[in-house]
């Protein structure tokens, strides 16, 4: 798999990442650990160097299956964790306090059985902590050699320029996708003036543009998607249009709806690495495919025609969580 530099941070990854978050969170009961490591090293076998996990996923489980998996190819691999949340739980809110970063980068190193974590990222804004605060803390334990990269997540672009001018910021982390196009507004010409590589998350649209799901589709108990609006069933019914459109364009193509999105998104910048989750080897495998998918500039036209027409219906997240963005 080709590599991808994360801006001009000199930080190299595959082009296509794997996020773990599904393995262990949000998307219904944990995988097996011994399922979940062999689907992690499935991905590294198949090319995948950068890895995405979080305190929050589970919380804690998360680090320490990704840990485990990635101990024997510890110095071929990227890991990337996230502080922000207060104990790790993301329903008890946010905390960036520097004393909580600390101590979020002591046991994630413990979970992570290394002696560095690779990119460091704010897992949300924290409007009770100062940003340069956030960011001079991520300084320091760069320069003491615990973090060797700062990122930051669902952040607003004057919070970015505000932590960049204190420690340099490696990459972004936020939802875009086909259904959500958001960063294309100010975020992704903010990133190319500062050099500053984009990771993103959810760029299947939460399983959606696989085709796999419809407005017929029920979700688990634990399945976070039961309170997105974007999921309700009749906006997943409005919305099938987005994933026929897609679909007839990747047949022709001879590959499949998420294999299209995914080279659709490495296609709008060469600092773009998004990072799909699945708990499914042949969905691993199938992500990884698309980055072997070349898009033509009539492909790329072809596909904006075709998806521009459909009305993207229904919020993408609830208002409590819609809360923690753009800060």
């Amino acid at each position: 798999m080709q590599k991808r530099e994360l801006g001009k941070s000199g930080l190299q990854v595959s082009a296509l990442g794997l996020g773990c978050m599904g393995l262990s969170y949000g998307y219904g009961p944990a995988t097996n650990t011994g399922e979940a490591i062999k689907l992690i090293r499935a991905g590294f076998e198949r090319g995948i160097t950068f890895f995405d996990t979080a305190e929050a996923y589970g919380p804690f489980i998360n680090e320490s299956v990704v840990g485990q998996a990635l101990a024997p190819m510890r110095d071929q691999v990227v890991i990337a964790t996230k502080f922000g949340f207060r104990n790790g739980d993301i329903s008890k809110g946010l905390d960036s306090r520097p004393e909580r970063i600390r101590e979020v980068a002591e046991d994630a190193l413990k979970r992570l059985r290394t002696d560095r974590i690779d990119l460091f990222y704010q897992h949300r804004v924290d409007p009770a902590v100062p940003i340069e605060d956030v960011a001079g803390t991520v300084k320091e334990l760069i320069r003491e050699g615990k973090v060797k990269h700062f990122g930051m997540s669902e952040a607003g672009v004057d919070t970015i320029r505000r932590a960049h001018a204190i420690q340099p910021i490696t990459a972004l982390q936020s939802e875009y996708s086909l259904w959500w196009r958001e960063p294309e507004q100010e975020i992704l010409s903010l990133l190319e003036d500062l050099g500053i590589g984009f990771v993103p998350f959810s760029p299947l649209g939460k399983g959606f543009l696989t085709g796999a799901i419809n407005g017929e589709t029920t979700f688990g108990a634990n399945d976070f998607r039961n309170s997105v609006p974007r999921f309700a069933p009749e906006a997943r019914q409005a919305n099938q249009a987005l994933v026929d459109a897609l679909a007839g364009i990747a047949k022709r193509k001879g590959v499949t709806p998420a294999q299209m999105a995914l080279a659709w998104l490495l296609a709008q910048k060469p600092w773009i690495v998004p990072i799909p989750g699945t708990t499914k080897l042949h969905r691993l495998e199938e992500n990884a495919g698309a980055t072997e998918i070349e898009l033509s500039t009539e492909d790329l036209s072809e596909i904006e025609s075709a998806v521009s027409g459909v009305p993207i219906q229904g919020a993408r997240y609830s208002a409590d969580r819609q809360k923690l963005v753009g800060k």
